[in-house]
């Protein structure tokens, strides 16, 4: 029953939880981490090996000098990202020259070996020796040379024309349109994709943050004795609840804060998002984010204030939240997943799963169209999930507060919950 003392118990969480370090920090820093992560991935995709010599070798003069008018004019080689020598020769005299060039690939001095034979006119199956035998980097950088040079033998002593043969080279370039029953057929950038990432980390950060620092805080009252001077005015029950109010409000403040700016893109015209980058999203959406994570809070703050209970130190501790913490990694991978195929039956299986669904749905609608009955079943199963949660937790939490000294095993924990209290 709610009453004046969880109110307390909730005001003193806020105000230590809110004006702390920690949290102000966290929740400046969260947002530069994000795009220092995305600067460091293209400062790793931008700082990829100079100079990387890769011998082109196929069975005839004609394809030899084809790929070198094509692979000297190409931007890999004008930039200096690859050296190419060009070569021809059989199968046989390949074996041999590979025999000479092992050690120079071992040692990586040689970057690898391209081997073109005449039957790739016709199947464009093509050879590459190196250390490393999948470099898909490199593989994704020549199959448009390639092809290229390919296209052009193929088609040398054929009628056709520059422009025919400029259209065959050219590859597909797909034009996304989201179809909603809500908005119809619109058109959309990457901007989706983007946002589904956001809310991903967001959700995932936040729920291992906002949970840890609830069990380093029931630890280190429960090691300083400062939870039974509390125990003295308010019941445990009403400790843990006012605990779990505080610390879910906290990060429902942290989120609103986080998500301002995406808040602040659909509500006004004033900043302008490149095409490739638009998204189409409404406030609902956002609404329905911060109750699902609203849910997630209350039933995850609630197991790991459970662990903090248990345990008298975090050394203890870190033994026992892995279980809770992979609840909200497997989802988290799950919804990464999700950015490739959005309609994958994994993601639609784990959005309307326990515990699952908290981060799984966010992301399954930012990116497809989802039925309003999953949406409101995803919110049941959550609220189910907290209403069976929470007695099992709160009555751990009564017991384990209270006691000390040695780390109690979990058959003992599995016990305390036949007690009655």
């Amino acid at each position: 029953m709610f009453n004046y003392r969880i109110l307390a118990v909730i005001k003193r969480e806020l105000m230590e939880k809110l004006f702390s370090k920690a949290f102000i920090t966290m929740t400046l820093l969260v947002p530069g981490l994000i795009f220092l992560m995305l600067g460091i991935q293209a400062f790793l995709y931008s700082s990829e090996k100079k100079n990387l010599r890769i011998d082109i070798i196929t069975e005839s003069n004609e394809l030899t000098n084809s790929f070198l008018n094509d692979f000297i004019k190409s931007e890999y080689s004008k930039s200096g990202k690859y050296v190419f020598s060009f070569q021809t020769m059989n199968r046989d005299e390949l074996k041999k020259y590979l025999e000479g060039k092992k050690k120079e690939l071992i040692d990586e001095k040689l970057g690898g070996i391209v081997f073109v034979p005449t039957s790739a006119l016709n199947d464009k199956k093509v050879e590459y020796y190196s250390k490393s035998s999948q470099n898909i980097s490199l593989f994704k950088d020549l199959d448009g040379l390639i092809n290229k040079t390919l296209i052009d033998q193929y088609f040398h002593n054929k009628t056709l024309s520059k422009e025919e043969l400029d259209f065959a080279r050219l590859g597909v370039d797909f034009t996304g349109f989201k179809v909603s029953e809500d908005e119809g057929i619109k058109e959309e950038g990457y901007g989706n994709l983007v946002l589904a990432y956001l809310f991903t980390f967001l959700l995932y950060i936040s729920l291992l943050m906002i949970g840890q620092m609830t069990m380093q805080s029931v630890i280190e009252e429960k090691n300083n004795r400062i939870v039974e001077v509390v125990l003295s005015s308010v019941s445990p029950t009403e400790l843990m609840t006012g605990k779990i109010l505080g610390a879910t409000l906290t990060g429902i403040i942290q989120m609103a804060i986080w998500l301002s700016p995406v808040i602040l893109l659909m509500s006004t015209t004033i900043f302008v998002l490149p095409k490739e980058l638009l998204f189409s999203i409404n406030i609902n959406v956002i609404i329905y984010m911060l109750i699902n994570f609203l849910i997630g809070l209350l039933t995850f703050i609630g197991l790991f204030a459970m662990l903090g209970a248990i345990f008298d130190n975090p050394q203890d501790a870190s033994s026992g939240t892995l279980p809770v913490m992979m609840l909200i990694i497997i989802p988290f991978f799950i919804a990464l997943s999700m950015m490739e195929d959005p309609n994958k039956p994994i993601a639609e299986i784990a959005s309307l799963f326990p515990f699952a669904s908290i981060i799984v749905m966010p992301a399954r609608m930012t990116l497809v169209g989802v039925p309003t009955l999953h949406l409101i079943l995803a919110v049941v199963i959550n609220i189910l999930t907290f209403i069976a949660i929470f007695p099992i937790a709160g009555k751990i939490y009564r017991i384990g507060i209270l006691r000390t000294g040695k780390k109690p095993k979990w058959s003992e924990v599995f016990k305390w919950l036949r007690y009655k209290y």
